[in-house]
């Protein structure tokens, strides 16, 4: 019913698939917080509300802020943004074994969520980056970051820590080269 509402009533391409898909969350929500057989569906449809509470300001707040500093692009239209895009064409621009590696090491120590990657990287490719060093950064940053690295030295030892994080930066690095001269 939402699908031939939202077809007749919404011109826009973009927004009309909107309406079935929030129909969908709040029935699925309301179904969830009135089910008296199971309290558990209520619990995590209470836990769920909890948690996009607490993640989504810090997910706009990280878009907003990589926007700003980055740029981004919309409909084929390049926004600038603060951080000049010569620098990072001179740093991760193209597919040179330097730009791979960089991408590398800046994507095993930083600290971003994994819904917050993806306007960072259209940013930073907006703004010349490298199809291989993009893809070594998406490789090393889920894989390790700084608070990371602390606890696996806790667990593991110094050593071991820091075989793990060679490891992580140097297969980063080879498969963005061999991407960035595939694609």
């Amino acid at each position: 019913m939402s699908v031939v509402v939202s077809n007749n009533l919404i011109e826009s391409d973009r927004l009309r698939p909107l309406v079935p898909m929030l129909v969908g969350i709040i029935a699925l929500s309301v179904i969830t917080i009135l089910d008296k057989m199971d309290e558990e569906n209520r619990a995590w449809t209470i836990a769920t509300w909890d948690f996009a509470k607490q993640i989504l300001p810090l997910l706009a707040i990280g878009v907003v802020t990589a926007g700003f500093l980055l740029g981004s692009t919309h409909d084929g239209v390049s926004i600038a943004g603060i951080i000049p895009n010569q620098w990072i064409s001179a740093l991760v621009g193209g597919n040179s074994l330097f730009s791979n590696f960089f991408a590398s090491i800046v994507g095993a120590f930083m600290y971003f969520a994994t819904l917050t990657e993806v306007p960072i990287l259209q940013g930073l490719i907006a703004s010349g980056m490298g199809k291989g060093p993009a893809l070594a950064l998406l490789l090393a940053g889920p894989s390790l970051s700084l608070p990371n690295m602390l606890v696996i030295r806790g667990v593991i030892g110094t050593q071991k820590t820091f075989v793990y994080i060679s490891l992580v930066v140097v297969m980063a690095t080879i498969t963005g080269l061999i991407y960035g001269s595939i694609f």
